[in-house]
């Protein structure tokens, strides 16, 4: 099989997308339309869990919401008005049904429905202490250590467990929780994974994205704060901030890549920010070409931006086709190479014997881009430059982003004459973290106001497993050369 959209495989990949509602009839319909418009966040699989004020109700399936949740059958045995669901790309556990999200679990105070959008980075060390006290765990996803701490907490309230367990864990998380109490909806006291909260007619919803208010009908109210639990019970909802204040670092890729451009995040359009962020690329990395060029799809919004700053025309030098599927059965070597061009084809009359300016979001392995420069090349682009929308990322992140290992990153490699080369570019630049601040309306002060981990390295929080787990391969790599 193969992915025939070639340069999808070389992006950094949200770990999922989370949607909850309470208070609306036919809570799950509702909340099955809420996760297609958040299916970019996460094509792996899909779940949803409802309740009708007596039984959970579960259903899970690999693969994505259309051809699972669009059949009346399945939204039949979801009953109720209270609903959350998921939608994933796995960064930590295996692709597996089990790792399906929403968890579920029978616990004293009754049924616990949890959808986690993020990465718990001290989920192994947690593990291990739980598995050590009489834990079981059925899944290999790091969200079951949050139910096992809420299983095994000492305090009486499930609200106060619940929170008890948060205070143990480290790294970034936006949570939706089901119990016969009510909704409870949660960020981390760092905000570094999105959550929105919205209104249906009294309904209240909660979305990983504004978007997927808009797509349900649903009134955006506010993004619900770091470090605050929103705690719903039909249509009332209640606000606590049980964790000490802290300076928020929201994740800064949010508006370089994950969300979709027709959301609004951090009160800014998303659309807006990413052609400020190639108007300033084009300020800070000009180049005399006859046309921009926008790789489908997220490189567009840039390349508008690039364009008007820099005047040079805007053109679709890459055809994306919409029809083809995501796999096909490759019957040789041939049509395996052939294969690429059925999703991103070159403009070739457009593009021959042009200077061409390529915009896209991001390089993380160079795979992509290369295959892009020699898409252009083979169509008789006289000179290929490409221009990057986000600063060069150097750093694998431990906070939900299914990010390569560093060693496989290509500037954490390669310096830009290097990066260059390999992608065998005329030209190669990238926005500066200044630029992509000054694109957000923010400076990069002492004290970030995001969090660029992935471009410079200063992560927000302890990485406990990640740590732990260097330290073993740097004592393992000393014995191997004593020996």
């Amino acid at each position: 099989m193969l992915t025939t959209n070639p340069f999808d495989d070389d992006k950094l990949r949200e770990e999922c997308g989370i949607f909850g509602v309470s208070g609306a009839t036919g809570a799950a319909a509702l909340t099955a339309l809420g996760l297609h418009a958040l299916q970019h966040r996460g094509q792996e699989a899909a779940g949803i869990t409802s309740f009708d004020g007596t039984l959970f109700h579960t259903h899970r399936a690999m693969g994505h919401v259309a051809g699972n949740f669009d059949r009346d059958d399945v939204i039949r045995g979801l009953p109720g008005d209270v609903a959350c669901g998921h939608v994933r790309y796995s960064t930590t556990g295996e692709t597996a049904l089990r790792n399906v999200q929403p968890l579920y679990a029978d616990l004293s105070t009754g049924g616990f429905a949890v959808a986690h959008n993020g990465n718990i980075s001290n989920a192994m060390k947690l593990r291990r202490e739980l598995v050590r006290r009489g834990s079981i765990f059925q899944s290999t996803s790091d969200t079951e250590t949050i139910i096992h701490l809420v299983a095994t907490s000492n305090y009486r309230t499930l609200l106060d467990r619940f929170i008890d367990a948060l205070k143990q864990v480290e790294g970034a998380y936006s949570l939706i929780v089901m119990t016969p109490e009510g909704m409870i909806a949660c960020r981390d006291p760092l905000g570094i994974r999105p959550l929105v909260m919205g209104r249906l007619d009294g309904a209240v919803i909660f979305a990983s994205e504004t978007v997927a208010l808009d797509v349900c009908g649903a009134t955006f109210e506010r993004a619900v704060e770091p470090g605050e639990l929103v705690i719903v019970q039909g249509t009332e909802i209640r606000s606590i901030h049980p964790f000490q204040a802290v300076s928020p670092r929201p994740c800064i890729f949010e508006w370089v890549y994950f969300s979709r451009p027709d959301s609004i995040a951090g009160d800014q359009s998303v659309y807006s920010v990413r052609k400020e962020i190639g108007a300033q690329l084009a300020i800070e990395a000009p180049v005399d070409a006859d046309l921009v060029i926008p790789v489908p799809d997220s490189g567009v919004p840039a390349a508008i931006g690039y364009a008007q700053q820099s005047g040079i025309p805007f053109e679709l030098g890459i055809i994306r086709s919409h029809y083809v599927g995501r796999t096909f059965i490759q019957p040789g070597d041939k049509v395996r190479h052939l294969g690429v061009k059925l999703k991103h084809n070159a403009n070739r009359a457009l593009i021959q014997g042009k200077k061409v300016v390529l915009i896209d979001d991001s390089i993380v392995r160079g795979t992509t881009s290369l295959k892009i420069v020699q898409m252009m090349r083979e169509a008789g682009a006289a000179e290929v430059h490409m221009r990057i929308a986000s600063p060069p990322t150097r750093h694998s992140c431990f906070y939900g982003v299914d990010t390569p290992e560093r060693a496989k990153l290509l500037a954490a490699k390669l310096d830009l004459g290097g990066m260059t080369d390999f992608i065998h570019a005329d030209s190669l630049s990238f926005v500066s973290i200044e630029g992509l601040y000054k694109a957000l309306n923010a400076a990069r002060g002492e004290k970030p106001s995001y969090c660029d981990a992935c471009f410079t390295g200063d992560y927000p929080t302890t990485l406990t497993d990640h740590d732990e787990t260097a330290t073993v391969d740097q004592f393992q790599m000393l014995a191997e050369r004593v020996a």
